[in-house]
Formats: C-alpha cells, sequence, structure tokens
C-alpha cells in the first residue's frame, strides 16, 4: 500500500535539486548601467533639474545610495566594476593617458585588462547567463582585452576614453576613436548618436534569443555625459533658460533639494565656493564677473549638457520599456551608477590650436554635429553638489556617485543607505545574487586574483545596515590621490600639491561631514598614523607603483600625448622630412645651375 507514494517521493527528490526541461532559470537577469561623468546631484532623484523620469523611477522602486564610491577617473572604475579587484592588480593602477614613467610596464600598469583579472561577465557566462555589451569599454584595445574576448556574447564597444557623439572622431589630440563589434572593427551608421545607438544594439542583442530560457546580464556603457557634450537640438532648447543665473544659484537650489529630500543630512554651512575653507585651493570663476556674452555662452553649455544627460535617459527608459514588454522587467536586477565624478578640465585651454581647427565653438551650434562644447568648473562644480572637487580628485566630487539598485523580491521599494560602499562591491553582489560562485586564487588551470569587494547582497536584502566592518581598511590612489575609508572615517592626501603643501593629509568624518569641511588630523593623530600605516602594507601587497614625487599630471599627459602621436606617426614625420629635405635640395641644386648659366 505504500509502493506509490515511496515510488513518487524518490523521483520528487532529485527533481527539487533539478530545473524541469523547459522551466525558466529563476536567477536575476542583471542590466548594468553606467553613465560618463555625471556629478552625484544631475540625476532628479539626487536633487537634479535635469529631467531624468527613467532614473528617478528606478530609485522610486529600489534602493538609493548617498555614499557609494569608485574610482575618481574612468579606467580604473570600468576595470574594478568588471573584476571586484583593485585596478593596480588587474591593469589600470593609473590611466593610460597620464601614466607616470616609473609605472609603465610594469605589473598592474600594463593599460589594458591583464590575464591575471578574470572579468564578471566571464563568469556568468561560464554560469549560464547569456552576455550582452554595448557602450565605451575603455579596458584595452588587444585582442585578448576585448569585450568578445573577456565573457561578452555579443558587444558593441568604442574602446578609447571617449569621442564624438555624431561621428567617429577622436577628441584628444594624438588620440583615435574605434568601435568594434564582437571583436571586429565597425563603420557606424549615418545617423548615429551615441545614447541612443548603444541602445538600439542593447536591444537588438537582447531580442536575438526570445526563446532562451538563460538570464541576461546586460552593460550598457554611455558616452554621456563625457565631453564633448552633443545632444540633438529639441533636447538642448529644453533648457534654453534654465541656467542664465549661474552655478553659484543652481549649486545652491540643488542643495535645498536634496537636502529637503532627506537624501543627505543639512549644514548650517554654505556650499558656495567663496565658503570652502582654507585648504582648498580651486574654485569656479565668480558668475557676475562674467560679461553677458560669456554668461549665455556658459548657459548655453550647460543647457547642452543637461539635454545630452535627459537623452541618456530616455534611452534607458527605452531598454526598460522593451524588458516590460518581454516580460523580463520584474526578474531583472538594474543599476544606474556614474564612473565617477563630473569633469571640470577645459580641453580647449590645454590644447586652443586642436580644438579650433577641428570643431565648431559657435554658441549658436554647441550640441550639433562638428561642434565642440565642455562646461568647465562652474558647472561641474554644481553637478557635484554638495561635495568638494571634481573628477580625478580622491575628495567626495570625484568619488561619490549617484548609485541606485532594483530587484523585486529582494530591495525594499524607495529605500535608502548612507552606508559606504565602493566599486569593488558590486561583482561579489552580483554573483552572489546570480547564485554563481568566484575563484579563489585560480581559474581554469592559471592564477587569477582574488575578488576583493564585500557583497552587498545583505544590506539590499535588509538583513544589515553596513556593507564593510567597522575595523575594515579600503585603500583607493590614482596619480598620487588617495583616500582611506576606515568605518566612518575617510583620510585624503591630494594629489593638487598646492593643497598637500598647505594642508598635507586630512581627515574627515563622513556621517558627520559629507562636505568635507572639518578636518580632524590634529585632534585624532593616531588615526591618521594607523590608516597611513594601512595604505603602506596595500602598496607592499598589490604592487602599486607610487607616482614620483615631482610628478604632475597634466605635464605627463602632454609628454605621453607626444610619445604616442610619434609612435603612431613617428615613420610618416621621418619618411616625409627625408622627402621634404630632397625637394629643398633639389630646388637648391637647380637655382645654383641656373645661375651658373
Amino acid at each position: 500500500m505504500f509502493r506509490l507514494p515511496l515510488l513518487a517521493l524518490l523521483l520528487g527528490v532529485p527533481a527539487l535539486f533539478m530545473p524541469l526541461s523547459g522551466q525558466a532559470d529563476p536567477r536575476p537577469n542583471i542590466l548594468l548601467i553606467v553613465a560618463d561623468d555625471m556629478g552625484f546631484s544631475d540625476p532628479g532623484v539626487y536633487g537634479g533639474e535635469i529631467s531624468t523620469p527613467n532614473i528617478d523611477a528606478l530609485a522610486a522602486e529600489g534602493l538609493q545610495f548617498s555614499n557609494f564610491n569608485v574610482a575618481a577617473t574612468c579606467s580604473p572604475t570600468r576595470a574594478m566594476l568588471m573584476t571586484g579587484v583593485t585596478s593596480h592588480k588587474v591593469g589600470m593602477g593609473n590611466m593610460k593617458e597620464i601614466m607616470a614613467d616609473n609605472q609603465k610596464g610594469q605589473p598592474g600598469y600594463e593599460t589594458w585588462l591583464n590575464d591575471r583579472a578574470v572579468t564578471l561577465p566571464t563568469l556568468l557566462q561560464d554560469a549560464g547567463y547569456r552576455t550582452y555589451m554595448a557602450g565605451k569599454w575603455h579596458l584595452g584595445s588587444r585582442p585578448e582585452s576585448l569585450p568578445s574576448a573577456r565573457g561578452f556574447d555579443r558587444s558593441v564597444a568604442l574602446l578609447e576614453s571617449g569621442a564624438d557623439n555624431w561621428e567617429a572622431k577622436h577628441y584628444l589630440p594624438a588620440g583615435t576613436a574605434t568601435w568594434v563589434e564582437d571583436g571586429q572593427p565597425i563603420s557606424l551608421p549615418d545617423d548615429f548618436y551615441s545614447s541612443f545607438y548603444y541602445a538600439d544594439k542593447l536591444i537588438e542583442y537582447l531580442s536575438s534569443e526570445p526563446d532562451s530560457d538563460k538570464p541576461f546580464f546586460a552593460y550598457l556603457a554611455f558616452q554621456a555625459v563625457h565631453a564633448p557634450h552633443h545632444a540633438p537640438d529639441a533636447y538642448v532648447e529644453k533648457y534654453a533658460d534654465t541656467y542664465q543665473e549661474g552655478w553659484d544659484v543652481l549649486r545652491q537650489q540643488r542643495y535645498e533639494r536634496l537636502t529637503a529630500m532627506g537624501l543627505l543630512p543639512r549644514t548650517a554651512e554654505s556650499v558656495i565656493s567663496s565658503d570652502w575653507g582654507t585648504f582648498y585651493d580651486t574654485q569656479p570663476i565668480d558668475w557676475d564677473s562674467l560679461s553677458d556674452e560669456e554668461r549665455a555662452y556658459r548657459a548655453r553649455q550647460m543647457a547642452v549638457y543637461a539635454g545630452m544627460a535627459e537623452a541618456m535617459d530616455e534611452n534607458i527608459g527605452r531598454v526598460i520599456n522593451h524588458l516590460k514588454n518581454s516580460g523580463d522587467y520584474d526578474n531583472t536586477l538594474v543599476i544606474f551608477m556614474s564612473d565617477n565624478g563630473a569633469e571640470s578640465t577645459v580641453l580647449t585651454e590645454i590644447a586652443p590650436l586642436f580644438y579650433r581647427l577641428r570643431y565648431d565653438q559657435d554658441s549658436t551650434d554647441l550640441g550639433r554635429p562638428g561642434s565642440w562644447s565642455e562646461y568647465g568648473p562652474g558647472w561641474a562644480y554644481a553637478s557635484n553638489t554638495p561635495f568638494y572637487s571634481y573628477k580625478g580628485s580622491p575628495f567626495n566630487g570625484g568619488l561619490r556617485v549617484p548609485m541606485i539598485m532594483r530587484l523585486p523580491g529582494v530591495i525594499e521599494p524607495g529605500s535608502r543607505t548612507s552606508a559606504f560602499g565602493y566599486v569593488t562591491d558590486i561583482t561579489p553582489t552580483l554573483l552572489e545574487l546570480a547564485n554563481t560562485p568566484a575563484p579563489d586564487g585560480e581559474y581554469q588551470g592559471r592564477e587569477v586574483h582574488r575578488i576583493m569587494g564585500t557583497s552587498m547582497a545583505p544590506l539590499l536584502r535588509g538583513e544589515s545596515e553596513r556593507i564593510h566592518a567597522d575595523d575594515e581598511v579600503i585603500v583607493y590612489e590614482l596619480a598620487g590621490g588617495m583616500a582611506i575609508w576606515q568605518g566612518d572615517y575617510k583620510l585624503v592626501v591630494s594629489n593638487s600639491s598646492a593643497i598637500a603643501a598647505r594642508a598635507g593629509m586630512l581627515l574627515f568624518n563622513m556621517q558627520d561631514d559629507p562636505l568635507e569641511r572639518h578636518d580632524l588630523s590634529a585632534q585624532q593623530p593616531e588615526r591618521v598614523t594607523a590608516l597611513i600605516e594601512a595604505y603602506h602594507r596595500f602598496v607592499a601587497e598589490h604592487g602599486l607603483v607610487e607616482v614620483p614625487d615631482d610628478y604632475n599630471a597634466w605635464e605627463q599627459l602632454n609628454r605621453n600625448a607626444r610619445e604616442q602621436f610619434l609612435g603612431r606617426h613617428g615613420l610618416q614625420l621621418l619618411v616625409g622630412t627625408v622627402i621634404l629635405a630632397l625637394l629643398l635640395g633639389w630646388w637648391l641644386w637647380a637655382r645654383l645651375r641656373r645661375r651658373r648659366r
């Protein structure tokens, strides 16, 4: 009488551990969206006036971070994002463009994603995920470092740090602009505009296997809002009158909104530049000191930037609508973040002739095909409200970025956290949620770096209020700028020589003082000493190659650009010089012959 139930039990138990034939994989899909050079307060849900309804909706559906930190420039962040390992070990110890001479050729400073790193898409691909990418790569152009070789089934990628958004045109002196699809060079379509193109391609890839039961990992890496700033006219005109009052007014307005939202605690101190204190060296130009013509031009620059950000948000919405229509959205973990703070550099002041000859800089044409627009320190300072400094800096203006995660059934909608998070935490988080093991120092018979980040999954599930233990030390370094975190504290060693000479090491309490106004180093010298000692242990353990004492990033940029140009065009220059010398010699010889006659 017990035979049938017993037989059913014996047959049913193994079935509990195996998916039924045709049953969908229950693991979540993953959509990772990265904006380029977007400041902390640019999205509406972070206090910005720019229309970003799709980013704002993600925050309403998920968890919004107010203390998430990355590297201060593009490729180191992306290297850590794709591996969970410090950039100093995986090939991006410094940006290729500003690599110090003593770092060149050193392990971890190859300027491409090296073979000791196993990427997140590779591990997810091994675990049965479909993997797709569209956008900026910036992790090397050698065949072994392309997206197609690092775990993506399908990919279209800009290989360099940036490019024109309307055409295949590089944006730096001695630069290049290369797009590849599935590892092969491609030509861009005639109607190319970067944000729409990348969304189109990702939707194409997501649609390519409609009957697949495999989950997907999709990486959407916009060029927006990296310079040059470009946007279709309709997006720019929407903001034509928005920025007439200048960056100080905008910064204060954003600060009022984000503190009213409760995103950061309000301080009695002003967030306007004249009140920044004694140990900060760079401040935006006084808006009122500008002529009417200059104010109009600069307001137009910010309108282009805002239009570019809104166009990016619209294309985020297009991808999300595709997932809703395909029925995938409810089981999709969506992450939105920026790769670093807003960019203050004015390239037209560094190489004015290059940009004058190569681009149209007329006010009425800003944002259009053929134009050059960048917005400089004034608007970058407003984008990074309420923080000090910019992209490239170890202060919060360079490192702290907007970050949102949503996953129904796991993350409480409309929640917020002030917990410290770091970019290396994303890979272990996604692997845990995807039920995918991380390699323990070995992968396919070769030695590889262990993941260094900490999974945020307990925080996402509401099981913890912190990601990192109070005694854990996190070390960041880039081009001589350092940030060392432990618990609520952050030690800053600036790569600005003016700040370093005047203030040295600065210690801040991030919970009490996220604006980094009150240096505690004199009151807590023991903590400063302990954090510096932790930094030196990190240097020794992870092969960090420190820049020389006389290192200057801009001088190095110019030197590296000259070397790159000569390396690429040296033979042509030599041949051209020889031909010119021969022609000149022939001309002189011919003149001498005529005179003798």
